[in-house]
């Protein structure tokens, strides 16, 4: 499973480190950062509500 973050979506709403704070960390930047590329498949259901709370619709979850 691979996760992936538009930059140039992302505004730093912190829906998704609000979801998986073991995956995602907004930064002084205000931009979400991984903190694992690429987590265990036991995260993925938390990994897609993290993609659908997005309003900005920035994170994919895929197969690798």
């Amino acid at each position: 499973m691979k996760v992936v973050i538009d930059q140039q979506l992302c505004e730093g709403n912190m829906r998704c480190q609000e979801a998986a704070p073991e995956v995602f960390e907004v930064r002084d930047d205000d931009k979400s950062h991984l903190l694992i590329e690429k987590p265990p498949e036991a995260m993925r259901e938390k990994l897609k509500l993290a993609a659908r709370l997005c309003p900005r619709q920035a994170i994919t979850v895929s197969d690798d």
